[in-house]
């Protein structure tokens, strides 16, 4: 009785869901040519481009002119100094906490070399510098030793090589 009285229930129920269908217009299918009509949609305008960062041109960066400086003479000297550093160096040149420059000296391969971007082989030795830090670093303004232990930069991986590193600095500076 009690399985009659449900199977009534559940088939009125039904009948009651396709008469509110039927009633309110629903149509199942949506055909391709059925679009909006004309005027049904209301023109708002052109959205405003969001307000972006410009990003940082490299010409703009004091120490880039520097990194191209220091590149032409590794070229010039770079396989002397792969038998005396034997050392790979990444420079993360930071602004406002961010890196937004990475230089890698490779003074281990070949006849030397140095490339915008991060070590393609692991490096021996990362620095993590400010610019405003770097430059002074590079142009014997700044003791490097004094710069590290006041926490101006970081350095992770062989630290010791970063006398290395300073080395090939004061020669360029020399040159």
């Amino acid at each position: 009785m009690w399985s009659q009285l449900l199977m009534d229930q559940m088939a009125r129920s039904g009948d009651q869901h396709r008469k509110m269908w039927k009633r309110s217009g629903h149509q199942p299918k949506i055909k391709a040519e059925d679009g909006p009509l004309a005027g049904q949609f209301e023109v708002l305008g052109s959205v405003p481009e969001p307000a972006m960062p410009q990003p940082l041109e490299l010409s703009e960066l004091e120490s880039f002119s520097v990194f191209e400086d220091i590149r032409l003479h590794i070229r010039e000297v770079g396989a002397q100094l792969v038998k005396k550093v034997n050392a790979i160096f990444q420079l993360d040149i930071t602004k406002d906490g961010k890196i937004i420059l990475q230089w890698t000296i490779d003074l281990k391969n070949g006849s030397g070399d140095m490339y915008s971007g991060p070590a393609r082989l692991p490096a021996d030795t990362v620095f993590t510098i400010p610019e405003p830090v770097f430059m002074e670093l590079v142009l014997g303004k700044m003791n490097p030793q004094k710069a590290f232990l006041a926490g101006k930069f970081k350095v992770s991986g062989k630290v010791l090589l970063s006398q290395k590193l300073e080395r090939v600095f004061k020669d360029w500076a020399k040159f």
